[in-house]
Order: C-alpha cells, then structure tokens, then sequence
C-alpha cells in the first residue's frame, strides 16, 4: 500500500498549518482513502553530530584491530574526569570498528536509549575492553542507503553549512523525525497509488490548493528520437496492449554519480531500496506521479524497440535472474533485427541482459501505456507482483508517459550531469476520452440527496471532468486519470463522496404490515439456534472446492462429482461450486484439529450447487430488458441451490474429569443431532441402515434420515480413509441434512398444544427380538403406532446380543410410557397395549418377546 509523507506530499498540495500525520489520515479518509497504519520514525531517541576528539586503533587476539574513539557530542558529553571511563576531554567513548574516518571528522552518533532500524536498541556496554558510550553509524545502520564499506562522514556527504554543531540532533537533516502515513487504496483507484493522486485527493477534502504536476510542459516529440514500432497481431479483449510508447535517451551520465540522500530516503521511505542514480530516477517517477517507466543501457539496446506478443518457445531472464518460460499471452518489449531479443515483459519487469550497471554512460527511458488486462494477466502467471504492475493493471494516466520521460530526464542530467538528446519519440494512440450521459435528476435518484445543477458541475469539475450541460442532461468526458469512471452511477459515487456520505440520511424503509421472515427463514433460525444452545459452533466457509471429492475418496460415478466450474473463480485451485456442505467443512474441521482443538463440534448452513437438469441459455444483451421468453431461459439454465446443514464433530465429547471417564463423540450423536433438528422443524426423524455407496461415511455406521418414508439426509461415522486423508480423531462423525427438503415435510399450520394431563401414566418395559437387520427405529414407529393415542414416550434402552436369542439375532429392550387424557389406564388395558405390540411386531418383523 503507498506511504505518504507530509514533506512530499506538500510538493503538490499546500497543506493545513498544524496537520500532522493523524490528521492527514482523517482528512483522507472523508474521501474514502482508508488508513492503514501510522508508522513511527524509524531512527528514535537522540541522533546527533559527533567530531571525533582522538582515534586509538587496538589490536585484538583474533586479529580485528578496533578503533577506541573520544567523540565530542556537545550537551551530551561526560565532564572532565567523569563518566563510566573517565577522560580530561569533555566527550563519550565510543568503540568503532570501521577505519574510514579520522580526528577532526563529523559523524553521526546515536546515545544510549535510541533506537535503529530494526528495531536495534541502542544501550552503553563494555566491549573490548572499553566502555563503548553510543555508536557510531553507517548510512545503511541508519537506514538511509545499503552503504556499509565505513561509517558516515558528514563531510564527504553534505555541504558544511548543512551540518549542524556537535551534539545538535540529525533528525531533520535525515528526514527522520517525521511520522509515515500507510494507506490502503481500493482496486478502482489506482492512480492513488502516487503522490500526485493523493495530494489530489487531499485537495478534494480540504479544498487546499492543488497544483497538478501531471499537466507540466514537455518537449514536443519530433519522431527522430529512438525509433519504436507496435505490432500487437493478438489484442486481448479487442484491446491493443500498448497505445502509447515514450522514449527519451540522455548521454554522457557520471556513472559513479550517486543518487541524491533527499531521493534516497523517500525511496526509503516507500519500502524501496536505492540501485542507481537512473533506476532510483524511474522508480522515484513512477511513485511521485504514478508512471511506471523502465530504464536501459543504450549501449546494450539495438534500434528499434518493438513491442509485441511472445512467440512460442520463447523465455526471458528477467532482472531476479530468474529464466522464465512466456506464454504467448505476454506482451513483450524487445529489439534488434526482425524484434528477435526480448527486453522486458512490458509493464511487469525488464531484462537482465540490458540492465543499467556501474559502468553505463547513456541512458534510454521509457515510459508507455499498456493495457490493464494484459498486465495483470502476465503478473499472475509469472508471479511477479512488481510495483509496476500493481499501477498498470489498475489503469495509469495515458497522458503521463510524456511528463514522466520529460521528469526523469530532467533529473538524470541534473543529479547525473548527463546531456538530454534533442530529439524524443512519442508514439500515442489513444483512443478519445469516453463521454457519458448523464440525466440531471439522476444522482438525486440514486443517493436521496437533491444536489442543485451548479453543485453537480461544480463537483464533476473539481475532479478534473469536463462537463457540458444540456436542457434536462449533462455530458461528462471523465479525466485521463480515472479509467474507472465508465457510467452515470460512477459519476454519482464521486458526487457522493466529495459532497460528504454524511449529507446522505440514512432512511429504513418502513416494512409493509403483517409481513417478516419467511417460514423457511423462521425455521433456519430456529435451527441454528438450537444447534448453538446445545453447545455447537456455527463456521462460515466460502462455497468454492477443488479436489474435495477426490479427498472423500468418493467413486467416479458419484453423483457429487458433478460441479457447477466457476469461468473467472477466485484461486484457480478452487474452480467449482461445492455439492455438499460437507466439502467445505471437513477442510474447516481439519484446520481446527491441527491448531490443537481436541473437542469439535462445528456446523454450517448454507447453499450446495447441482447442475443436473439445468439448460445452458445465450446471455442476452444489456441494451434493452429481456422479454419474459428469455427471463425463463435463464432461470432453466440456474443450477439447482437448495439449503442444506452439516455438522462435524470429532474428539472428546466429555472430557475426563473427577467425576467420570471421558467420552469421544461417535455416530450416536450425528444421530441425535438430526433427531434434534427434526423436533425443532415440528417432523418424526426416522433413521434407516444405509446400502450401497455411502460416499465419505462408515458404510456399515451411517443411516438415512428419513420424513414420511422421503430421505432427506445422512448421519454417522466417517469413513476411516476419510478421516486419515483429513488427520481428524478416530471415528469422527458427520451429519448432512437437505434443509430444503426438510422444510418440505414440516407443516405449517399453527401446533395446538395439548392440555397436561392429571392422570398418572403406565409404564412397562418390553424386550422384542428380532432379526439383525432389522433397524431400531422402525420397531420403534411400529410401536408408536400400535399405542396410538397413549402413547406419550418409547425409548431404546438396551440392545443385547449373544447367549440366549440365538446367532443373527438381537435384542431391542424399550421403556414404555402411556397416559390417557381423560382417565387412569387399568390394568387390563395396559396387558392389551402391550399385546397388541407383541402381536403386530411379530407379523411385521417376525418379532417375539423376550423371556
């Protein structure tokens, strides 16, 4: 993100007397430049001149000769015969170990309690023998440059006049008592990714007079500078990758010329390091008015430059050294006969082959405009985020190319005492500015504020618009330097902004009576609710999958595996739209277990995607609405989104403690969870052993859920490779239920509630045995249905197998609890009940009772 500084920014705008950096943050943000983080000075507690009194080079035992130094700091000093290692000189001892410097210079000295870069606390300590009282530092330990052959002679570094008297502080002639404002700039505002732009931006929310450098004076181009040509045979999207190529040359450049400490530093202080005088000019260029430019050896580049696409086979060492292999995508600079060597990958990086280094005398920028797509496509696949693409694919000022050449040349002769060629070349073909149309009543339509005529144009301008009215209209061609104003709605944002969101009330419509939430909105929440009440936690994860299926070990013919591909997905790992909730929260799941959370239990409600069925329609035109016809044809091509609920749990479900043994959860509570959910949506859960393909669940301890004999989801154990291939604990269960088929079943009508009953209930116990493959719940539904009326509770208390029922055999033991509401239950009806169970268990499931 770009970093401001008050000193630079006041180069383009005049600033409020008394703004410091916390103010400038809260001016900024009324116009919609969020702040990131305000950064401290970096070099902190007193830097100040010190003139070295005498010099003792000491050898030591391994070798190292060290120099003990008596340096005079002015206010700071030791008196005569005081201090930890007293000496007649008023001054501080310091050991050193650099040797480029003598009695009588002035360095920079940092005293104990400061801070460098680093952070690097400075504190007075013994070492080799002496008290070494502070330090003595070089430009790279001050962070002003990479500099580190000796510590930093003021002298050789600034003229006299600026070095203030010993013990005098250095933070002003460094730069560094100055606070950093970062800033965090949205996709849609690329030129604030400048100097230029933000002091614009200030200037909008202040009103402070702003002065454009963007709009300066340049040398008209006479077509006899170095030659370009433009052969872009494969437009991405219709759009040429170049419309715009500067080139400027100067000559005779001091190649030992060093780049100027005021440079330095604000380089420095954008998080770039100082190279050389001519790319520390490029990128010094491209920060201050937001024009990426791209220096070259002239002696190393053969005429004409020609910007194309890359041939197949075609790679690139690039200026990290790194050989990279082009597609045919990329957009290429290069020169010599037919365009055969490739210079740079245009607006992401240059070649190492023609680099400017310590011994170039002559210099070629360029400066050009390259289309935003093909930058950022080229970005990506290499995986270079360069400062200079980060600008290009955001849309830089096709009008800049020709300042910034004309800037850095400017600077290159000045700084570098080189010699500007007469001549420049400026191929531009840039299409003519969009013109929008705009309705007057428009902005008072969308924002509710009703903004006069003259406070439209008056703010549309102070962007840097033209405006032409019309009767009932405006006419807007938008600046050069904001490509992303494309429509009316764009230019009412700006509107909106400038005049302050404030002045937009914030109004809640009024909800028309006897409306709210939907049943099904009602019952979701119910849902959740209870899921959260009975100790789960809710998890929210985005909907996009890549090889999830592959994870569940799921077979090929799964219907799951049909996805919904994304054409533009977010990771290109992740390009399809999940079929289950369980693909997205298993990963969640795993995440938590491996950060050491030993008892989950996690939920999630959302939306799956399903393509069964649905029938692909041509994407009609914007021009006009479409007709019903077409409205159809869509929706039959929409996939399938219905609601569904997963829920994961794995670990200790009770943990061990003083009063009993700890228990892990199984697949009895993935069951209980679903019973849970059907109580709360108002429907009898029924669960049934599930047969073949049981996808990532146990297939021998997962059943089907079920609502009136219609499936409507799955509970159990996971299967063991699925619980491997996610390192979860053994026998982790899962439970995934059709939220939208459940609601399907629920009813409804209002419940009635039943009056409580003053009769006391009958209990009895019954042990039916029955086949192995028999399930649990249907002997239970038999018996709720046999009780009828009466029947207020059945529950499953024991299941017994072995000695006594025979092989294949089990016993299903249930507690049986009857109330009649308008009577006590005899005896004899209590025996009837429970022979009318006995009876119709055993036609059905061929069942008989315990003995």
């Amino acid at each position: 993100m770009p970093y401001v500084t008050l000193d630079w920014l006041g180069e383009h705008v005049q600033i409020a007397e008394g703004t410091d950096v916390a103010r400038l943050a809260s001016d900024l943000v009324k116009v919609g430049i969020e702040e990131e983080q305000i950064h401290p000075s970096q070099v902190q507690g007193p830097l100040v001149v010190g003139k070295v009194l005498t010099q003792e080079p000491k050898e030591q035992k391994n070798g190292k000769v060290i120099n003990y130094c008596r340096v005079d700091v002015g206010k700071y000093n030791d008196a005569p015969g005081e201090g930890k290692e007293p000496s007649e000189l008023p001054s501080r001892g310091i050991i050193c170990g650099a040797h480029n410097f003598g009695p009588g210079d002035l360095v920079a000295v940092v005293l104990p309690g400061a801070v460098l870069p680093g952070p690097f606390p400075i504190s007075s300590r013994k070492t080799y023998g002496h008290f070494s009282d502070g330090m003595i530092c070089s430009e790279r330990e001050l962070g002003l440059s990479g500099e580190h052959q000796g510590i930093l002679v003021l002298t050789e570094k600034y003229a006299s006049e600026q070095i203030p008297a010993p013990g005098e502080s250095l933070m002003e002639l460094f730069g560094f008592g100055e606070e950093i404002l970062e800033v965090n700039v949205t996709p849609d505002r690329g030129y604030c990714f400048s100097m230029r732009g933000l002091a614009r931006e200030y200037s909008h929310s202040t009103g402070r007079p702003f002065t454009d450098p963007g709009l300066a004076e340049v040398k008209a181009a006479d077509g006899k500078g170095f030659p370009v040509d433009i052969c872009d045979e494969a437009p991405i999207r219709g759009n040429v990758g170049c419309d715009r190529f500067v080139t400027r040359v100067v000559r005779g450049v001091d190649p030992q010329a060093k780049t100027p400490g005021w440079m330095a530093h604000r380089l420095e202080v954008a998080g770039m390091r100082s190279i050389s005088l001519p790319v520390d000019i490029t990128n010094y260029v491209m920060l201050d008015l937001g024009q990426p430019m791209h220096a070259y050896d002239l002696s190393k580049v053969r005429g004409p430059l020609v910007v194309r696409r890359a041939r197949s086979g075609e790679s690139l060492k690039t200026l990290d050294e790194v050989d990279r292999a082009l597609d045919e995508q990329d957009l290429l600079i290069c020169d010599s006969d037919s365009a055969n060597r490739v210079l740079a990958i245009a607006g992401v990086m240059g070649g190492a082959d023609t680099e400017v280094d310590g011994e170039t005398t002559e210099v070629l920028f360029e400066a050009a405009h390259f289309d935003p797509v093909s930058v950022a496509r080229s970005s990506r696949r290499h995986k270079i985020p360069s400062e200079a693409a980060k600008r290009f694919e955001r849309g830089v000022d096709p009008q800049l190319p020709a300042v910034a050449a004309q800037r850095a040349v400017e600077l290159l002769v000045e700084y570098g005492s080189g010699v500007a060629d007469a001549h420049a070349t400026d191929l531009n073909e840039v299409p003519e500015p969009r013109r929008i149309a705009m309705a007057e009543d428009y902005p008072c339509r969308l924002t509710g504020v009703d903004y006069s005529r003259e406070r439209i144009c008056e703010l549309l301008r102070r962007i840097g618009a033209k405006v032409q009215e019309q009767s009932d209209s405006f006419v807007v061609t938008a600046p050069s330097w904001r490509p992303d104003l494309t429509g009316p709605a764009d230019l009412v944002e700006e509107i909106a902004r400038l005049d302050g969101y404030d002045k937009i009330d914030s109004v809640v419509p009024a909800a028309p009576a006897g409306t709210g939430y939907s049943f099904a909105q009602r019952v979701k929440r119910d849902v959740q609710a209870g899921l959260a009440q009975a100790g789960l936690t809710q998890v929210l994860s985005y909907p996009f999958i890549g090889n999830a299926h592959d994870r569940q070990h799921l077979s090929e013919d799964d219907p799951a595996r049909k996805c919904v591909k994304l054409a533009n997905p977010l990771a290109g790992d992740h390009p399809y739209l999940r079929t289950s909730i369980l693909d997205t929260l298993l990963p969640v799941a795993e995440l938590n277990v491996a950060r050491g959370i030993d008892s989950l239990a996690i939920f999630e409600c959302g939306k799956v995607y399903h393509p069964q069925g649905t029938v692909p329609a041509a994407l009609p035109s914007a021009d006009s609405r479409p007709d019903e016809q077409t409205i159809a044809a869509l929706q039959r091509g929409v996939p399938a989104q219905p609601d569904h609920l997963g829920v994961v749990f794995a670990g200790a479900a009770q943990p061990i403690s003083v009063l009993g043994k700890s228990r892990e959860f199984d697949w009895a509570d993935a069951i209980e969870v679903a019973r849970s959910i059907g109580r709360t949506v108002g429907v009898s859960v029924a669960v049934e052993s599930a047969s073949g393909d049981t996808g990532p669940f146990h297939p021998g301890r997962v059943g089907l859920l079920k609502v009136e004999d219609k499936v409507f989801g799955r509970a159990g154990e996971l299967h063991p490779r699925v619980v491997k291939e996610y390192h979860l604990p053994a026998r982790s269960a899962a439970c995934e239920i059709d939220l939208s088929k459940l609601l399907d079943s629920a009813g409804r009508a209002a419940k009635q509630v039943l009056p409580v009953s003053t009769f006391p209930p009958s209990k009895e116990d019954l042990a039916l045995v029955v086949d192995e493959a028999v399930p649990a719940g249907s002997v239970e539904a038999l018996i709720r249905s046999s009780l009828g009326e009466v029947c207020e509770d059945v529950r499953l208390f024991d299941v017994y197998r072995g000695e006594g029922i025979g092989s294949g055999k089990k016993s299903l033991a249930f507690s049986l609890k009857m109330r009649a509401p308008d009577r006590t239950l005899t005896a004899e009806e209590t025996a009837g009940l429970r022979k009318r169970v006995v009876k119709k268990a055993g036609r059905k499931f061929g069942a008989k009772l315990r003995s």
